[in-house]
């Protein structure tokens, strides 16, 4: 399988060109070329080995939940013209990831199981095991860096700091209950708990939007609610729908992102493992069966479908 680890395209009307984490994002102009690879990341490290079709996935389980939240939040997406390819409006970023958290999982478990209860300046009630759900969603943002690692940080702090004033945080807050909600109904009526996830927002002639992804699983975390209850009484883990699982493969083998860790190579059968949980996510979530495009030069292919696009547009 011809997994895709970077892309090197000279666009008409280039501008700029970024490489994130996952995405290698071409700048033209007022408008943004987004194209999802298939790298993933973990603890803030991008991992040796590509993930086939992981991109995929990312790129059209975003594109089907900024459709189905429009009358919630405007947001920067225009077309996909591709599996692998966003186009959308270019927004000046608001330097805050607003995180948003309806069970005590992940990273907000480790912090409380380490005996803290208060998380960016959130108190956290007592008596919870890991995977309860909390009595109402918390939003716990964490600044948005270039590079490294992410950092927590309170409403109070963001607001105090001058990284977003206190009119633009509300909205933000406001949006940020709003999209957890309707993304809590549409993975129920897919037999699924969204667990947490993460929104980004920057501005658009002066107009807040909702930017990148959302509700994948590199920004979220999703619960099988069949026989949730049921386990949480057992004391067992939950089966999950997210990449949390690589965290804990890294982490039982020693790497947490740590200076001076080296990064552990996956084996072939952990990666086509990572493959298919992806494909099941998008299917289990959007209810839709995964289109695998031919393996031969999805490049050429990329490239091909971004500058018919960008001829319609231009």
């Amino acid at each position: 399988m011809n997994a895709i680890r970077e892309t090197n395209f000279q666009l008409p009307g280039q501008t700029a060109f970024y490489r994130g984490k996952v995405r290698d994002v071409y700048s033209l102009g007022d408008l943004l070329v987004m194209v999802a690879t298939d790298r993933i990341s973990a603890f803030d490290h991008v991992l040796p080995r590509p993930i086939p079709y992981k991109g995929a996935v990312l790129n059209q389980i975003a594109a089907h939940f900024l459709e189905s939240t429009r009358d919630i939040c405007p947001n920067w997406l225009l077309s996909t013209p591709d599996p692998n390819v966003a186009i959308g409006y270019r927004c000046e970023p608001l330097r805050v990831e607003m995180v948003i958290r309806g069970y005590l999982a992940g990273h907000a478990a480790r912090t409380y199981a380490a005996g803290q209860r208060r998380l960016c300046g959130v108190g956290l009630p007592g008596g919870l095991r890991e995977n309860d759900a909390f009595p109402e969603p918390v939003i716990t943002p964490t600044t948005k860096a270039d590079e490294g690692h992410d950092e927590d940080i309170s409403r109070e702090d963001i607001i105090d700091r001058g990284i977003v004033g206190s009119e633009d945080y509300a909205q933000m807050e406001a949006y940020t209950r709003a999209l957890f909600r309707r993304g809590t109904e549409m993975a129920a009526r897919q037999g699924l708990l969204l667990v947490d996830t993460k929104y980004e927002f920057g501005k658009k002639d002066g107009q807040i939007m909702l930017m990148d992804e959302i509700h994948t699983p590199d920004s979220s975390r999703y619960f099988y609610a069949d026989g949730y209850a049921g386990r949480q009484a057992r004391g067992e883990k939950q089966r999950q729908l997210s990449k949390e699982f690589v965290r804990e493969w890294l982490l039982q083998h020693g790497f947490q992102g740590k200076e001076g860790q080296q990064i552990p190579d996956m084996p072939g059968a952990f990666v086509e493992e990572i493959s298919n949980r992806y494909i099941e996510l998008f299917e289990r979530v959007t209810g839709r069966a995964f289109h695998k495009e031919p393996p031969a030069d999805p490049l050429a292919r990329i490239e091909r479908n971004i500058r018919h696009a960008l001829e319609r547009i231009f």
